[in-house]
């Protein structure tokens, strides 16, 4: 799961194509490019055998705006390799917010908003 963020951090969406189940994997993937990916916070998980599901909130930042996706994120492990099925979005906790001039930035570095993550 932390490897399948940092991919969506990187904007890498050939390495989250790979991890994709193929019975589930769509033909392509294009990334919003304007989406900045602050934080991840794993909130739940459980395994089952070669099942597990993942339940995360993943901070980000669009157009000066700080909002959030939750997901329950299923996965498969096959010949050693745990793969993405499929997801269900819940409701994250927190409404989208515009930080205030001298706010610290919500990925947790101490410094002002608009110095860090902010800076588009």
């Amino acid at each position: 799961m932390r490897s399948r963020y940092c991919a969506f951090a990187l904007g890498d969406a050939a390495y989250l194509l790979a991890t994709w189940h193929t019975d589930f994997r769509p033909s392509e993937l294009r990334l919003d490019q304007r989406i900045r990916w602050i934080a991840l916070d794993i909130l739940a998980s459980e395994q089952q055998s070669q099942r597990a599901t993942v339940e995360f909130e993943a901070t980000l930042v669009l157009s000066g705006e700080v909002s959030a996706l939750r997901e329950r994120s299923e996965f498969v492990c096959q010949q050693g390799r745990w793969l993405y099925t499929r997801g269900e979005q819940l409701s994250p906790s927190i409404t989208p917010w515009k930080p205030g001039r001298n706010q610290p930035c919500p990925c947790g570095s101490g410094v002002k908003f608009k110095r860090c993550c902010g800076d588009d």
